[in-house]
């Protein structure tokens, strides 16, 4: 996906937030600011504010759909991870989905997805994960002597 289009796709995520901010507004606007009439029906900015809250709507299903295909779709995300994460895209909607968008769509691949399997499992490679994760366990959880609890 070219940068361009995550990031119009991460403000279609965001733009239900934004919604209820400009939705709050003009209510409030609506109810405070503008002068009782006597005329029936709803005021002329709740009337303007009614396609745009339908077209909200819309746009949520849309981005629930693509979010929910992504996620089996896309190689990133780790295969015993993609149910969890449509359950939560599904129970979690606006919420979960800029969320999902940070972690596997704007941001760049891990680092290990950019290695070859032989760098990977390899045990004589110096630049293998292997040796970097066994000499990082080495330092930090090996004592080097045992502590002497009765000082």
């Amino acid at each position: 996906m070219k940068q361009l289009t995550k990031l119009l796709l991460g403000v279609l995520t965001l733009w239900p937030f934004a919604y209820v901010v400009l939705f709050f507004v003009v209510v409030f606007a609506t109810e405070f600011f503008m002068p009782v009439t006597g005329q029936p029906g709803p005021p002329p900015l709740i009337a303007l504010i009614l396609p745009l809250h339908l077209l909200t709507m819309l746009t949520i299903l849309a981005l629930l759909v693509f979010y929910v295909v992504n996620v089996f779709k896309n190689e990133r995300v780790e295969k015993d991870k993609k149910a969890l994460w449509a359950i939560v895209l599904l129970m979690g909607g606006a919420i979960a989905m800029p969320i999902y968008w940070y972690i596997y769509i704007w941001k760049s691949a891990p680092a290990f997805n950019n290695r070859s399997p032989d760098q990977l499992f390899s045990g004589n490679n110096a630049n293998s994960i292997n040796d970097v994760t066994a000499q990082r366990r080495e330092n930090e959880y090996v004592f080097r002597e045992p502590p002497n609890w009765r000082e």
